[in-house]
């Protein structure tokens, strides 16, 4: 049978439910931001969450990247994949309003539209990975693998 694309393959996803280099590299964006946090704090970590408003902004700064650290090695190697993507999208939704709304509001919807290309792929694929899961390949898979066989040895040897 031959693959269509359709939309598990504009997400970067092939027909064996795997991620593709694509993919990969949107999930790596999320531990990269996170290291950067830590990293180069003043402009992407406390200094940019103050330029943002939001109170204690070094809390904040180092929280958040705490969780894209995690989340985004959590993603990576297919390990609660469907948990690792709601802390992730709840800071996406965060990261467009107190970013990308202002965009909106003063420079217009293009401006925003520009501003928000790559933010927008990442949260589709997050709300994919919460829908769908980690793939055919994740550790999920493999686990949920090893549960159903040890289910069905269980049931054979009970009977």
């Amino acid at each position: 049978m031959q693959y269509r694309a359709g939309f598990h393959y504009h997400l970067g996803f092939n027909e064996n439910s795997r991620f593709s280099d694509e993919t990969y590299s949107e999930i790596l964006q999320y531990l990269i931001e996170g290291l950067q946090k830590y990293i180069t704090p003043e402009t992407t970590g406390t200094g940019r969450f103050e330029k943002i408003g939001l109170t204690n902004p070094s809390f904040w700064a180092y929280f958040t990247g705490t969780f894209e650290i995690i989340c985004g090695i959590l993603l990576l190697i297919g390990l609660l994949t469907r948990f690792a993507a709601i802390p992730l999208l709840i800071i996406m939704v965060v990261a467009f309003i107190s970013t990308k709304i202002p965009i909106l509001t003063n420079k217009g919807f293009w401006s925003m539209a520009h501003e928000y290309r790559t933010d927008f792929v990442m949260t589709i694929l997050l709300v994919y990975l919460l829908i769908y899961g980690g793939g055919n390949y994740s550790i999920d898979k493999k686990i949920a693998h090893l549960q159903n066989k040890r289910y069905e040895t269980g049931s054979k040897s009970a009977k």
